[in-house]
């Protein structure tokens, strides 16, 4: 079963945004992402990535599912109806390994190696 890891958020500055999410939420810094970081409360990641043009609207960007087999998961999405974007750029700062568009037009990543700072299991407690 795919676990929700990781969501991606537009902002207008990710330093500012981290400071927030650290203060209100008590989220850790847990890497650098292609246009601002990525912080994790242990289970979740957040990324906060610097809106690039004016086009690009602030809020959510898309989320990001852990897998176990990405060629399988790739498979289910694609017979569930999702279109293929196509695989994670060159780079280290890339995360994902797969990038699709759901039929409702939501863009989702599949990663069989998950985001810094997210847990592929949640902890003891259930989270």
């Amino acid at each position: 079963m795919a676990k929700l890891r990781h969501i991606a958020l537009i902002v207008e500055d990710p330093e500012a945004s981290a400071r927030f999410f650290a203060a209100a939420f008590g989220m850790k810094r847990t890497g650098e992402a292609r246009c601002g970081c990525h912080m994790s409360d242990g289970v979740m990641t957040v990324a906060l990535l610097k809106k690039e043009t004016p086009e690009e609207r602030l809020g959510i960007d898309h989320f990001g599912l852990w897998v176990d087999d990405l060629d399988s998961a790739r498979q289910q999405a694609i017979a569930a109806g999702a279109v293929s974007m196509g695989s994670s750029p060159p780079g280290d700062k890339a995360f994902y390994e797969a990038k699709f568009l759901s039929p409702d037009g939501i863009v989702f990543d599949l990663s069989h190696t998950g985001w810094p700072g997210a847990a592929k299991m949640a902890g003891p407690d259930g989270d």
